[in-house]
């Protein structure tokens, strides 16, 4: 009997058992007081007069009207750049004493975003609210005492002018507790390693040493490991090396269009966790094993509010117009999709993260990521979110029994007509033409998607579809960026992009 195990799922159920459901709006409208007291003093909070907001008979309105929605490059400018200068008390008591580098998904230099204790503390009690949810899902006592595989970005942070930077992954795993170290695989000294092909090839060297039970990490790269550790012992797949692998959290990106691909690398189902792990903070988890949608943490650090998705509302560049309409948490319809704000203890206030979610159940404050206000396509008002792209290419997988983890697509001129291009990862073999797979996805687009229906009467002449080995995809994204981190890949290509993009095809 796995006694260890025991007592610490017994721990956990009582824990869970006790839990109380907060009432989100109550627990928001707390959140967003205490941000604001806490940064009254800070250059920002007085700039926008905080004290003034926090003595209004409603703070949430009054905080509205007047504080401006930011994305990064707007509060980067004119605020974060001077913590970057040396300055303290900016937008958050103090100075960060980590910077998360994100390049999110069409950045050319990496961003740099503020990463506080309070942030650092605000991730850490978000894990413990999901491990604590682990009692909803019927996993066994001996789960309990197998070892978890994490991977994300190097652990190894570089310092500079005083502080220490990488991806947030890495950060947060540079901040485990000791008593949570012997869980932790690859463990320290192969998490450090910073060439991702290295790395890989040590975490496949000592699989067979190690008895995982969970593994944590954005699929993509997450199925590239485990192809490489399969590659490595000559397996048929990842339970012959890893026979108690049981859950696996998913985070950053939605999973469904991973389902087929990583299913394929086990040899029994496992149990697929929800995580929403931003570089700007621990947004939401799983709560429970019925939807894989996830639970926002309306009650620790982060303040969110939410603008309808509306072509009307976002900018070329994804911000929103001065004019977009907000709502709060109690305000929200499900089934919409929103452009997700943040105000948190990291000292971003009103901050565009970039992503689009949806309420699933409103009532206990679940949601699922839609997409991102970049990845729009509405270049002849066809007004394709990802979401409804994501749909279609399932709808491929299910129909012709194919596997399709990535894609890519972009508005083209033929002849001065305007087609989609569609760009389909797959390893799969292929018994169809081309031709089929794009008249097949113009049909599920057309039948789920009005605005596309009549584009594609109009303006939008056609869709082409080009095929191209998964290791393709993962080739681009290592080129625009350094492999193991929270890589996305562009989901929707602006004109420039999608031509870098045929370039580097070519080239290859």
């Amino acid at each position: 009997m796995a006694i260890i195990g025991s007592i610490i799922k017994k721990v956990i159920d009582v824990t869970g058992s006790i839990s109380t459901e907060v009432n989100a709006a109550e627990s928001q409208g707390k959140v967003l007081k205490q941000l604001l007291e806490k940064a009254q003093d800070t250059s920002f909070g007085k700039f926008y007069n905080f004290s003034s907001i926090l003595e209004s008979g409603d703070v949430v309105k009054t905080f509205q009207e007047k504080v401006p929605y930011f994305d990064y490059h707007t509060l980067n400018e004119r605020w974060w750049s001077q913590l970057h200068e040396g300055s303290e008390d900016i937008t958050w008591p103090g100075s960060p004493s980590y910077y998360a580098l994100s390049s999110g998904t069409t950045g050319k230099t990496s961003k740099r975003i503020p990463v506080t204790e309070e942030m650092i503390d605000a991730i850490r009690q978000a894990g413990i609210k999901q491990v604590t949810a682990l009692s909803n899902f019927d996993l066994p006592s001996d789960f309990f005492e197998k070892e978890i595989m994490m991977l994300g970005s190097s652990t190894n942070l570089k310092e500079h002018e005083g502080h220490l930077e990488g991806e947030i992954s890495g950060i947060s795993a540079s901040n485990i507790p000791f008593w949570f170290k012997g869980y932790y695989k690859p463990g320290e000294d192969i998490a450090k390693i910073d060439d991702w092909d290295e790395r890989i090839r040590h975490i496949a060297e000592n699989a067979k040493n190690w008895d995982i039970g969970a593994l944590s990490g954005i699929p993509s790269w997450m199925e590239l490991m485990l192809k490489e550790v399969i590659a490595y012992h000559k397996a048929a797949h990842i339970h012959e090396i890893w026979p108690n692998l049981q859950v696996y959290t998913s985070g950053g990106v939605a999973f469904e269009p991973y389902e087929k691909s990583f299913n394929a690398l086990l040899g029994k189902p496992i149990t697929v966790i929800d995580t929403y792990l931003a570089s700007e903070g621990f947004i939401a988890f799983q709560n429970r094993p019925e939807t894989h949608a996830m639970k926002l943490v309306v009650d620790n650090g982060i303040f969110f509010e939410f603008v309808p998705f509306h072509p009307d509302y976002i900018q070329q560049d994804g911000s929103l117009t001065e004019d977009a309409p907000v709502q709060t948490i109690d305000e929200v319809e499900e089934g919409k999709d929103y452009v997700l704000l943040m105000s948190t203890v990291a000292g971003a206030w009103r901050y565009i993260i970039g992503d689009t979610i949806a309420f699933t159940d409103k009532e206990r404050a679940e949601i699922k990521i839609t997409g991102r206000t970049k990845f729009f396509l509405n270049v002849v008002g066809s007004q394709l979110s990802v979401n409804k792209m994501n749909d279609a290419i399932k709808d491929l997988e299910d129909i012709y029994d194919i596997q399709l983890p990535e894609f890519t697509v972009g508005a083209i001129k033929i002849d001065n007509e305007f087609y989609h291009q569609w760009y389909l990862g797959s390893d799969s073999e292929l018994n169809f033409s081309e031709q089929e797979l794009a008249n097949k996805l113009d049909e599920s687009l057309k039948n789920a998607n009005k605005n596309y229906r009549v584009a594609r009467g109009k303006a939008l002449k056609g869709v082409k579809v080009k095929v191209l080995p998964l290791n393709t995809f993962y080739e681009w994204s290592g080129a625009n960026k350094k492999k193991g981190g929270q890589v996305k890949m562009e989901k929707v290509m602006k004109e420039e992009k999608l031509k870098e993009f045929q370039d580097f095809i070519e080239n290859l």
